[in-house]
């Protein structure tokens, strides 16, 4: 599940950072890296608590898949908010980015605020953070590349391969074998492959 910044607290990383049955990774929203666009979102939190939470969880958990959601186009949100944003996540140790196009949605607030964003323009603004976001995953996969985990393999084939998860949340592939269908095994996380994959060694 994800869980907002300002109820991230340091309690939860340190029991997430120190107990084996929970997994390195956390889905955290932003929403956006404008301070003015969170309030007029009227978020509980500022972008420098985000980024205070993503600092803790590195130095506790280097290895951690974070993810974040953010809200491109929302009313009011200028080109100076959207560089602020793209800027401020392009500096986050962040493994994925979800990105959102705001739409307009009957009886919300946002809807009285004048300044409405053009859809192309939402849509470049997705555009440019899934770029980023390909580039933040691919930093991670070279980070992980050689690194021990642990993945739980999944029960679906995928051509020649079995695919899964590593408890750090990267999808991995190994070559079929349906025994391993179901089954947790400890690996070397040894190649990027296409798509945001990474390849295994298992060891046991």
């Amino acid at each position: 599940s994800s869980i907002e910044p300002n109820l991230l607290t340091d309690d939860i990383i340190d029991i997430a950072a120190g107990e084996g049955k929970i997994l390195p990774h956390f889905h955290i929203p932003l929403q956006s890296g404008s301070d003015k666009i969170l309030g007029l979102m009227r978020r509980r939190y500022r972008r420098s608590l985000f980024a205070e939470r993503i600092a803790r969880i590195s130095d506790k958990i280097p290895l951690a898949g974070i993810g974040a959601d953010v809200i491109v186009g929302f009313p009011g949100e200028t080109d100076s908010d959207f560089s602020d944003t793209y800027s401020f996540l392009s500096d986050q140790p962040l493994s994925y980015l979800h990105v959102f196009s705001y739409s307009e949605r009957p009886g919300t607030a946002a809807l009285s605020i004048p300044e409405k964003i053009e859809n192309r323009t939402r849509e470049e603004r997705s555009r440019l953070l899934a770029g980023l976001s390909v580039n933040k995953h691919n930093d991670f996969l070279i980070l992980n590349t050689g690194k021990p985990s642990r993945v739980l393999f999944e029960h679906s084939r995928s051509g020649s391969s079995i695919t899964g998860f590593s408890s750090n949340y990267i999808r991995t592939e190994a070559p079929w074998n349906p025994k391993l269908a179901g089954e947790v095994k400890n690996v070397i996380l040894s190649g990027i492959l296409p798509a945001g994959r990474m390849s295994v060694e298992i060891i046991n």
